[in-house]
Order: C-alpha cells, then sequence, then structure tokens
C-alpha cells in the first residue's frame, strides 16, 4: 500500500483519503494500485458497509502526477489506473466522497462513479484530456452528456473548461455544497447513516439503479481505454507533456 493513500475503517466505515498535499494530492501509479486493492477489499469485507473518498480541504486531487505518468504510461489494459477504474465502476456497496479545491482530471471523473458527493464551496472541476492531447476516461464521455446535457458536457471535455461547485450542483455531479471545512465531515455523517442501514437492500437497490447502463459503461470504459493508450503515443500528448515539464505553453497548430 501507498502511504500517499491513507486507509481508515470505523464503524462499518472504509474511508479512503489522499495523503499527498504538497503535490496537490496528483496520483501516482502505486496510489492507483492502492485504492484498487483498498477498494476491492472493501467490496469483500463484511465488516466494510461503505466506503468514502476524500482529500484535504483545499485540493482533492489534481489528477495523474505527470512525471510518473510519463515514466509508467498506462498503455496496458491491467495498468493500475484501469484497475482502480474498474473497481470504482463495479463497487456494489454505497461509494461517498468529499471533494474541495481542485479536482482534475480523473479527480472529476471518479466522482461519476460515486453515490454521493459533497463539496465544499472552493471545489473546481475540470475535464482537461484535449487539452493534453488525449481522450477522457471512465466512461465520462458517456457519463458526462447523459448528466450535463451536450452543450454543458462540450465546454467542459472539448474546451477543458472547469466550473465550481455550483455548476456542479446544478447539473447533479454533487449532492450539496458547503463550507470546505464541513465537507469530509458531512460526508462521514452520511456515510455513518448508510453504515447503520440494513445492508443487503441498500446493495440491491444501487445495483437495479445501475444495472440498465453497466454493461454500456463498462464497454464504454474500455473503448476510451484503448483510444486513450494510442492517443498517450501521438504527437499532440508529446508536445502536450513535453510542454508541461518545460513549463511552456504546448504549439498545437500544425497537430
Amino acid at each position: 500500500m501507498s502511504d500517499d493513500i491513507l486507509i481508515h475503517r470505523e464503524a462499518g466505515v472504509t474511508t479512503l483519503t489522499f495523503n499527498r498535499p504538497a503535490r496537490k494530492n496528483s496520483i501516482t501509479g502505486a496510489m492507483y494500485q492502492s485504492l484498487a486493492q483498498a477498494l476491492e477489499a472493501a467490496q469483500a469485507a463484511d465488516d466494510t458497509r461503505v466506503v468514502v473518498l476524500q482529500g484535504h480541504e483545499t485540493v482533492f486531487s489534481a489528477g495523474n502526477d505527470i512525471e510518473d505518468f510519463m515514466q509508467r504510461p498506462p498503455t496496458a489494459a491491467d495498468a493500475p489506473v484501469f484497475r482502480f477504474l474498474q473497481a470504482l465502476a463495479n463497487f456494489p456497496k454505497p461509494l461517498l466522497a468529499a471533494v474541495c479545491g481542485p479536482a482534475v482530471g480523473i479527480g472529476t471523473t471518479m466522482l461519476l462513479h460515486c453515490d454521493l458527493v459533497y463539496a465544499g464551496d472552493n471545489a473546481a472541476f475540470s475535464l482537461p484530456f484535449v487539452n493534453l492531447g488525449l481522450v477522457p476516461e471512465a466512461a465520462s464521455s458517456l457519463l458526462v452528456p447523459q448528466l450535463m446535457g451536450h452543450q454543458r458536457a462540450a465546454e467542459a471535455l472539448l474546451l477543458g473548461e472547469p466550473f465550481m461547485a455550483e455548476a456542479a450542483l446544478e447539473v447533479g455531479l454533487v449532492n450539496r455544497v458547503v463550507p470546505p471545512s464541513e465537507a469530509n465531515a458531512l460526508a462521514q455523517a452520511q456515510a455513518r447513516k448508510l453504515a447503520a442501514k440494513p445492508s443487503v437492500p441498500l446493495r440491491e437497490t444501487k445495483r437495479l439503479m445501475k444495472q440498465a447502463r453497466q454493461a454500456l459503461v463498462l464497454q464504454h470504459m474500455q473503448d476510451e481505454a484503448a483510444i486513450f493508450a494510442r492517443m498517450l503515443t501521438e504527437p499532440a500528448a508529446r508536445e502536450a507533456f513535453g510542454a508541461f515539464m518545460d513549463k511552456r505553453r504546448p504549439d498545437f497548430s500544425k497537430l
């Protein structure tokens, strides 16, 4: 397990905390591996009834750690990031998130697979995949248009423009917006309420809510992953990541 992911179990609730604030909770391959293992363990554990994902009140996650990402690009179907996304999409128990500050890339797309999301009023969501020469992941190219409608999804996915907590509340990405100092506590309180309910009806209700589109979501995730892996080797991504490392604006004028 990575020390950058803290795991706490109490009263039927397993909490997974991004613990890399000096790097804005950017996620490495080792962290994805820890997250996937923790979700798989929570799914199997009878004493875990609910899972909560959270960060710090100033930052949820800045997305992928670019240096780590460049050194270990996820080109294989069993890469840690895809294992984590599969574990998220297939997780049968209630899954909650508390989001404050930046939630970039996968920091936003993972929320599409959560059942309840509580945001600090400083939360800023962004999906800058095209700006990095890539395509969306986590079935977000399916789920974001379903959630927001095509035009708002186009702003988020084609332009990569960030949107704030109130906009996320309006389109249904989050359930409630509170001061940042209250978001994690609210998610924990809601998780404890769920943990006190009968577990089988909870799981069956979640399954029934998701079953009509679950196969489509999983297929879409596979399709995205294949294109994502291909895009990693193409000039636009190389230019985007090179510009990031050189601290300059990327030049896509000939791409």
